[in-house]
């Protein structure tokens, strides 16, 4: 699903070359999540926007599904992001002058579907807002936009999601709650999912783990060690 060979995403700025990524080679099977751990400035929001065809490599190969992403010209790497990605962001980036309805038909619309707003409409009651659909983002609580946000994300029924710290604008119980709703949809869609994430007991609940530091990846088995006695401990905490 997911293959990254030699990827390197370098910035220019007035004080010369910036190493985001460095040289990172990573294999994600079909149907997997997987939660992407490290500090801040480590290069994990860099790695998603390079998997999410929404930055290009300086060098390396980056295929999602088999397709080689460098290959793509920008209008059909936008068609195949938009038929195969969805993406979900921490600060939900929905259109505030949009209905709930209308921000899920968005990518639906510009992948040419008939069916649109029916379909969106299906999406938004696949997570619990079919009630919500006519309200504007700054009607809604903010647990409320994140389901707005993974309707929108799941809306052309995408192989890969792709999710940057999903729960990071959101209080515990609510996060929680998005939390369960998303591995619900990655598994009844059998969909690849790579999790970005700084909270333990959400890493935890992923299947495979990496750890990033100063734009490599790094051993995660010490990472992954720590993260679930203390994901136990936090539940505990919670119960």
């Amino acid at each position: 699903m997911i293959e990254l060979r030699d990827v390197h995403v370098t910035l220019t700025s007035a004080a010369g070359p910036v190493k985001i990524l460095r040289g990172v080679d990573l294999e994600v099977p079909a149907r997997t999540s997987i939660s992407v751990v490290g500090p801040s400035g480590s290069g994990k929001s860099t790695l998603l926007a390079v998997i999410g065809g929404i930055e290009r490599p300086t060098s390396g190969t980056v295929r999602i599904d088999g397709q080689d992403l460098g290959a793509l010209s920008e209008d059909r790497l936008a068609t195949f992001r938009g038929r195969r990605i969805g993406i979900l962001f921490q600060s939900f980036h929905l259109i505030p002058t949009m209905t709930a309805l209308e921000n899920v038909a968005v990518p639906l619309e510009l992948a040419g579907a008939r069916d649109a707003f029916a379909v969106a409409s299906e999406r938004l009651a696949e997570v619990g807002l079919a009630a919500r659909a006519e309200h504007y983002p700054g009607q809604l609580s903010g647990g409320e936009q994140q389901r707005v946000g993974l309707a929108r994300a799941l809306s052309n029924q995408p192989s890969l999601l792709l999710a940057d710290e999903p729960t990071g604008n959101l209080d515990q119980a609510t996060g929680q709650e998005i939390v369960e709703l998303l591995f619900r949809m990655q598994r009844e869609r059998a969909m690849t999912l790579l999790l970005i994430t700084h909270e333990p007991r959400l890493a935890a609940r992923c299947e495979r783990h990496i750890g990033m530091a100063d734009g490599r990846l790094v051993d995660a088995s010490a990472a992954v060690a720590r993260l679930r006695p203390m994901a136990d401990r936090v539940a505990g905490q919670v119960a």
